[in-house]
């Protein structure tokens, strides 16, 4: 027999072997909600029969990995249909959650308040809160982004998720709601702030970089797939997206001004965001993540972070930024990041990386009715504290009773079902997101001068400036950036869910420097900035030719779609008033 057909007649009982696996996810997934609990523990440091919104996603992708790998063996098989389902109805389950809360949606929208924040997490039994507004850090906007960005992901590999035009609308609308991501201090992946947990929130590079991977990512998705049409697609602004860069890349390898550095920026650089298309700052941020957090059991979240050590007293809400140091070297150390680091290895082609992690997983695996299960953490017993502090790294450690934490166990899977080829990097990331690492073209800005009228046409054709005037590019419609702000605040206006749209603010040069089809119609929009009644800038052509030059430089550095962006200048006669307008010095 070849070797070929080995694999061949094989291949069912391996992918049977991961179903009987996956069971263990999807036996806690709950029959009317479809939504799952983080784990099974409720104990001092909560209730983790909870379902939380980011768990969720990542709880739920070995099942979806499990079922593109079925897909490929025989699309026409039972367990096709029942794995792709199950990922379909826990994902409707979080959207309804968070439809419920649509108001909340709508004035956070305006606000960026801490208690307009949708709730992180939520009762598995019936999609209803658990906690009240102003007692919990909810708003963790890349939990909010990784949701967008996985629907984006499964959409494009082929999963009908959305149902109606109203739900359409509500995510154009959770678009809305990530879109400030870049200036929006958050709890962030771990739910506290900043590092002494004092309830402050901050800017999270994790935060910044999901919320970038998903605006990117879902930015002109068709929600019904092959079936949609126009109405169906989501809008984002690129200068959304470009703001999120430059805020990411500044913040990176940090994670925040509280944290060094976090394991969470691993989900960042690699799988699932694929945030950064810096190579250099992607290996400065993972070695630094492995550098100063990696143990043998996992990586720590941070550093003095005290969460679950022995000497964590569950009964205070923060600590003294002096008091921290007592966690120094014995911080839990979490087998969670050691899968995302198999994972970055399997997308980056680094087989000795992706041997090493997965042989520490399989240490660090607790066997429990015959399967083998990722613990959430592993500690430092009170016995050997002293020991750990004096030599890092050098005691043995214990499981907490947290098991599985099905996040991890998920992603564990899913690197299996990677490293074992019964799926391919392709097939989780279908919208191609890992081959942009690395890569940035400087597209070519077309600059297209137009003159209020005739007579200043000709006086610019006296300095060999040629110009047309609005009338003669008929019928392409000139219009103000204002107007375009008008037009964004109807998409996502939904009267059943009392969603407005976007708020009318001030739209940049990204986005005014494309080409638009509004109502059949043919329409290029100015920038911003030649507005007269909202900026002094164009009464004074050094700063004038100073902001185009600027603008010019921002639309290069940041333009990531089709075609050439084109900026459309209006000369206006007051421009030529004072001292013929310096043609010649700009």
């Amino acid at each position: 027999m070849s070797i070929i057909a080995t694999i061949a007649t094989q291949l069912p009982a391996r992918l049977d072997d991961y179903y009987q696996q996956v069971r263990v996810i999807l036996n806690r997934q709950n029959p009317i909600t479809g939504l799952l609990p983080a784990s099974t523990a409720i104990n001092a440091h909560g209730d983790y029969t909870d379902a939380w919104v980011r768990d969720n996603v990542y709880s739920i992708l070995a099942v979806w990995g499990l079922a593109l790998a079925y897909r490929k063996l025989d699309p026409d098989s039972g367990r096709t249909f029942e794995l792709e389902q199950s990922v379909v109805k826990l994902m409707r389950g979080l959207l309804f959650c968070m439809m419920r809360q649509a108001h909340k949606v709508e004035r956070f929208k305006e606000t960026q308040s801490l208690l307009d924040a949708l709730h992180a997490k939520y009762n598995t039994s019936t999609g209803d809160v658990v906690v009240g507004d102003d007692e919990w850090g909810h708003l963790q906007l890349d939990a909010t982004s990784l949701l967008l960005l996985m629907l984006a992901q499964m959409t494009a590999s082929g999963l009908h998720i959305i149902y109606t035009m109203d739900e359409v609308h509500f995510v154009q609308n959770l678009v809305y709601y990530i879109g400030r991501a870049y200036r929006t201090p958050d709890y962030g992946i771990w739910e506290r702030g900043n590092k002494v947990n004092h309830g402050n929130p901050e800017l999270n590079a994790s935060s910044v970089g999901m919320a970038k991977a998903a605006l990117e990512a879902i930015n002109g998705l068709d929600l019904f797939g092959v079936r949609g049409s126009q109405a169906s697609v989501i809008h984002v602004l690129p200068d959304e997206i470009a703001r999120s860069r430059i805020t990411l890349s500044t913040l990176l390898p940090r994670e925040s001004s509280s944290k060094e550095t976090d394991a969470a920026l691993l989900s960042v650089i690699g799988f699932p965001a694929f945030a950064v298309e810096d190579v250099e700052l992607i290996e400065r941020t993972r070695q630094k993540i492995i550098d100063k957090l990696q143990g043998k059991y996992g990586c720590k979240r941070f550093l003095r972070d005290g969460h679950q050590t022995v000497l964590e007293d569950t009964t205070r809400l923060h600590y003294e930024p002096w008091e921290l140091q007592q966690f120094e070297h014995i911080e839990c150390e979490w087998p969670l990041f050691f899968t995302y680091l198999v994972l970055d290895g399997l997308f980056r082609g680094k087989s000795e990386q992706v041997d090493y992690y997965q042989n520490c997983l399989e240490s660090l695996l607790i066997e429990q009715d015959g399967l083998h299960l990722l613990p959430e953490l592993y500690y430092v017993p009170e016995d050997k504290i002293k020991l750990e502090r004096v030599s890092p790294h050098s005691q043995s450690r214990l499981p907490n009773e947290n098991i599985p934490l099905v996040w991890a166990q998920s992603l564990y899977v899913l690197g299996k079902l990677l490293s074992e080829g019964l799926i391919a990097p392709g097939d989780i990331d279908p919208l191609g997101r890992y081959l942009c690492v690395g890569r940035h073209q400087d597209p070519v800005v077309q600059i297209v001068l137009l003159a209020e009228d005739e007579a200043l046409q000709t006086q610019l054709a006296a300095y060999g400036i040629a110009t047309e005037t609005p009338k003669q590019v008929d019928p392409i419609q000139v219009r103000q950036a204002t107007d375009l702000s008008t037009v964004y605040a109807q998409m996502g206006r939904c009267g059943s869910l009392g969603l407005t749209g976007r708020p009318v603010r001030r739209l940049r040069s990204l986005t005014t420097s494309r080409i638009f089809r509004i109502s059949r119609e043919t329409v290029v929009f100015l920038p911003a900035f030649l507005d007269q009644q909202q900026f002094y800038l164009t009464l004074d052509y050094h700063f004038l030719v100073a902001q185009i030059k600027s603008e010019l430089a921002y639309i290069q550095r940041h333009w990531c779609e089709l075609g050439r962006p084109t900026l459309t200048l209006l000369l206006t006669h007051q421009m030529l008033v004072d001292g013929e307008w310096g043609v010649g010095s700009g």
